[in-house]
């Protein structure tokens, strides 16, 4: 293809004018740059709102003049002059918008008005707030049983509304909490939770000014989390060390061009951000961290047998973990040949990354979804944390694990009690606030979720925020299940592809977003609170005029569906909707670790939620911090298919001008496509082995065996700096080839990076 196309040379860093440009077209495309210019002033500030897309921490939360290309396409997106009216869906039907793409949709700007489809006109029509309540409390208690809801939540949704939600929910009588986190860092929780006592990572964002290396793993903060690339390039420009593991050569990755570094733009600069770049085979991470432990190990020995200082750090293991002879045991056991075919690294690259630990004193292991989304997830994040435990990087400074979160508060929702398999400590506390027992069985997961939608168990599907019909795999099935169900009820700030898949009753509920002023009955002007990766908690108050005039907040809308379904005895939801201060109150009760919410969060910067394991206290089952416990797996085990070996692993992922499932525009310039989103990239020498060239068509075949055909057609292919064998595309358009019945073990996180594929010529 000619550089005219939509294939041309990549951008050669991150950042630079190439974000200022996108910043500008971003703003003027909004319909209102000025005012939203100044908006971005108030962007992660005391006396403003706290941005809206990644969970990355601020070091000067209240002062700088903080924010990224991202932010601002987040902003932009949010605080669009463009409406979705009433007058909107009566001259478009559902059936012609479910054609439409999901950037065409989310373009129609701001929904206005609640909505209800009318399934004999196919068309959604305006009804009042308390129609809209009313109608939904009906279809829910018309339910035989609570279990037959769903409640999800995104992770853009705030403490308040999501801990006002879990109360209704459970005070409804179900645990059933699909939950965003379940599709990316579920497994996070999981093994950290097992290997150190809480489902969190440990670190502080000051820590990264303290580390000596920084393992960047399965992660691309160039797209997902650009503020970390200012942390990452500090590390390298005062003389530590970046090593990455990343199955593709990312630019975010290699440079960064600050552009708010005057002089570097003038010049047109940029400064690295790794020192170190290592590509395993998807999925091959674990086998990297155990042949990185198997070298510290033999360095060891030869450090004994010589008479040298030791390399593990014997009093931390001795005094703080459990485990530590059967893993190490079965490091030992496993072989070179077995860790080089499976990492898809030599073991001289392996060794070379080993030696930057042994020779580093702090160190902070940092990743993301291509750890997550594989069927081996969990053992290899306990894998990270068993090497991490060698030499006692855990629970001091300039050390620590850090699982890097996506949306922004995705962990402060789990925190304030987002969970299908809630442990007995909140419920219990939920039960002496609230005075009347609740629902102890576990709920549903999205994977569960889903499994009950196509099994017809479940009837109704309500969701705080969030596009779930696009996020999750099978996307095909899984709007067919929704369709089928009694009740479909979405709370949203735009349109998206779930809200055109209606139950047989369906609303849509529009509500203020971040950005926006949200005052309560007294004229006061409302915050709510997020906590981010580093686990600190902070305010976020809107300084824009809301969308609509008959738009509510996200914890008025719950209140409001709440009192129209099991009325005001128990919690007096009108109280609560009406003051946020209320909510943090009753959260600071139920959660001690909250402390005086209302009066922490106020002060500059807000405050830390204490995390035990960085100061080396282990809520573990034996009270020690926990080494791993399984084997190295066999990758070939999931790549075979009906005995042949499949042809390639499909990892999805986002591309530079999205967030999650929302589609800002349709480049991805770090990786050299414009105005195209089905492309397929694959290294030059598999296109090669597929007889196939730069810019052909091919159809992507799913090669999961359970009778159903996958396929992603007419897709175009793209030469890119990735391991043979191993494949990548975007999401969501890819989901369709993600088997809704393949998920990690132990996290039931979907595998969306461990996708098995072929490749044919693209049949029109």
């Amino acid at each position: 293809m000619s550089e005219s196309d939509n294939i041309r040379e990549p951008s050669k860093a991150a950042g630079g004018w190439g974000a200022l440009k996108s910043v500008g077209r971003q703003l003027m495309g909004s319909g209102a740059p000025v005012s939203n210019a100044r908006t971005l002033l108030k962007l992660n500030q005391a006396d403003g709102f706290d941005c809206p897309g990644c969970a990355w921490g601020d070091p000067e939360h209240g002062s700088s003049f903080e924010f990224c290309e991202n932010g601002v396409k987040a902003v932009a997106w949010e605080a669009t002059r463009a409406r979705v009216t009433p007058e909107f869906f009566a001259k478009h039907s559902v059936s012609e918008l479910q054609g439409w793409t999901d950037y065409d949709l989310e373009h129609q700007g701001r929904l206005t008005q609640p909505m209800r489809y009318n399934p004999e006109t196919d068309h959604y029509e305006a009804v009042s707030w308390q129609e809209a309540f009313d109608g939904i409390a009906t279809a829910l208690n018309a339910l035989d049983h609570p279990n037959q809801a769903e409640f999800y939540t995104s992770g853009r949704a705030s403490n308040e509304a999501a801990f006002l939600y879990q109360t209704f929910v459970r005070l409804f009588g179900t645990n059933n909490f699909p939950d965003c986190s379940n599709m990316c860092h579920e497994a996070s929780g999981v093994a950290l939770t097992q290997a150190i006592g809480i489902g969190k990572g440990t670190v502080l964002l000051e820590d990264f000014e303290k580390a000596d290396l920084v393992f960047c793993v399965g992660q691309n903060p160039g797209t997902n989390h650009p503020r970390m690339l200012a942390s990452l390039r500090e590390v390298v420009e005062r003389g530590a060390q970046v090593c990455v593991l990343n199955t593709l050569k990312e630019k975010g990755l290699t440079r960064f061009a600050d552009p708010q570094e005057k002089l570097e733009m003038i010049r047109g600069g940029s400064e690295p951000t790794s020192t170190h770049y290592y590509r395993p085979r998807l999925g091959g991470d674990m086998a990297v961290f155990r042949g990185m432990s198997k070298v510290v190990l033999e360095a060891e020995d030869r450090a004994q047998a010589e008479g040298r200082p030791a390399i593990l750090d014997h009093a931390f293991i001795r005094q703080h973990t459990t485990g530590f002879d059967a893993w190490c045991a079965m490091v030992r056991a496993t072989d070179w040949d077995h860790i080089e075919d499976q990492s898809g690294l030599t073991r001289d690259e392996i060794t070379a990354a080993a030696q930057l630990y042994i020779d580093a004193e702090r160190v902070i292991t940092t990743w993301a979804m291509g750890i997550t989304q594989h069927l081996h997830s969990v053992p290899t994040i306990r894998e990270i944390a068993s090497f991490m435990f060698l030499r006692g990087n855990i629970g001091r400074e300039g050390a620590g694990l850090c699982p890097v979160r996506g949306h922004s508060n995705v962990q402060g929702d789990r925190t304030v009690g987002i969970n299908e398999k809630a442990p007995a400590a909140l419920l219990d506390a939920m039960e002496k606030e609230l005075g009347v027992p609740l629902p102890r069985e576990k709920g549903h997961n999205v994977a569960q979720a889903i499994g009950a939608m196509l099994d017809g168990s479940a009837r109704a599907f309500f969701a705080l925020g969030g596009n779930f019909a696009r996020a999750v795999p099978d996307s095909t099935l899984v709007a067919q299940a929704l369709g089928r169900l009694d009740l479909t009820v979405n709370i949203a700030t735009k349109l998206n592809h779930g809200h055109l898949m209606p139950g047989k009753v369906s609303y849509v509920l529009p509500c203020l977003g971040r950005t926006e002023i949200d005052r309560n009955s007294r004229g006061e002007r409302q915050m709510v609170t997020v906590e981010d990766s580093m686990s600190m908690v902070h305010g976020s108050g809107g300084i824009n005029l809301p969308a609509s005039k008959e738009l509510l907040s996200e914890v008025r809308i719950i209140a409001g569906v709440a009192k129209a379904t099991l009325g005001s005895e128990v919690v007096d939801w009108d109280a609560l909707g009406d003051d946020n201060d209320k909510i943090r109150d009753m959260i600071a009760r139920v959660l001690p670790a909250f402390g005086d919410f209302n009066k922490a969060v106020r002060q500059h910067r807000g405050f830390w939620l204490r995390n035990p394991a960085s100061e080396r206290e282990w809520n573990t089952p034996s009270g020690l911090a926990s080494f791993g416990e399984e084997d190295l797996r066999d990758l070939t085990e999931w790549q075979q298919v009906k005995g042949q070996q499949a042809t390639f692993v499909l990892q999805t992922f986002r591309s530079h001008d999205q967030y999650n499932t929302t589609i800002y525009g349709m480049d991805d310039r770090y990786r050299g496509v414009y105005g195209l989103r089905e492309v397929i990239f694959i290294n030059p020498a598999d296109i090669e082995g597929i007889d196939a060239e730069a810019g052909d068509l091919v159809d992507i075949i799913g090669c999961h065996d359970d009778g159903r055909l996958r396929a992603c057609r007419g897709f175009r292919v793209v030469p890119y700096d990735i391991p043979r064998g191993c494949i990548a595309g975007y999401y969501p358009e890819m989901n369709e080839l993600v088997p809704h019945q393949t998920y990690g073990d132990q996290s039931f996180t979907p595998t969306s990076k461990s996708v098995v594929v072929r490749i044919e010529r693209h049949q029109p």
